[in-house]
């Protein structure tokens, strides 16, 4: 399949300038939104022992932060291999609902749906879905996923070098309102759709009622029913 295929369903249905333009503005806002977790990761990651090539691979093999987080405070306390790897799995279950909603946007070779899915984040998904026509979600997907590829790579080093005892930049700065304020951003939009706006409600609602009840990551894992609800209708 030709390039021009891939970024754009057919060849006469290419993205404009001007829509370009937004898309990359707001790849790159929410690109750097992300970095400073990116920072805090590999500072954290820093200190609990891992090298600088564990933690490199881990942002460009795991590449989603809360299973990067959330694997590393569990090795750092001691804990097994599997048990982080089992946690990751956990907190990507959402990935699942991403792909249904990209399936239509990023259709090509299964060598291509292979390469692009290590972009499938909730950064890239985000971006493309605001879009309205097939071709901008493709180029909304991918310009997105590199954005945030390159800038947490980048930032996990720059951590990991430079931030030696960056454990608590996160409270001091208050990067952790960083990345809630960019979905917020995303999110903002959407909402003008009463469908989307029922599905956003009944799935805020469904997360804070099982918070109480299951462990740290899992009750976004089942608001996704209604995603998958709406998605349906």
């Amino acid at each position: 399949m030709p390039v021009g295929q891939i970024l754009c369903v057919d060849p006469m249905d290419v993205v404009g300038p001007v829509a370009r333009r937004r898309i990359v503005a707001r790849a790159l806002s929410v690109a750097l939104a992300a970095s400073p977790f990116a920072v805090a990761f590999g500072a954290i990651a820093s200190a609990s022992g891992l090298t600088l090539a564990e933690t490199i691979g881990f942002s460009t093999f795991v590449f989603t932060g809360s299973a990067q987080f959330a694997a590393v405070a569990i090795l750092a306390d001691g804990g097994a291999i599997g048990a982080a790897v089992s946690t990751g799995l956990l907190l990507n279950l959402r990935s699942l609902a991403f792909g249904i909603l990209l399936v239509p946007d990023l259709r090509g070779p299964v060598w291509w749906r292979a390469l692009v899915s290590q972009l499938v984040i909730d950064e890239s998904t985000a971006i493309a879905t605001v879009e309205n026509d097939t071709a901008s979600r493709r180029w909304g997907f991918l310009v997105g996923g590199v954005a945030v590829f390159v800038l947490w790579n980048l930032s996990t080093i720059v951590g990991a070098v430079l931030v030696p005892t960056g454990g608590d930049t996160i409270q001091r700065y208050g990067l952790d309102a960083t990345i809630p304020a960019a979905f917020l951003g995303l999110l903002w939009p959407r909402l003008a759709d009463s469908t989307q706006r029922r599905v956003a409600f009944a799935g805020a609602a469904i997360a804070i009622a099982v918070t109480p009840f299951t462990p740290p990551g899992i009750a976004i894992v089942i608001a996704i029913v209604a995603v998958l609800a709406g998605r349906r209708r």
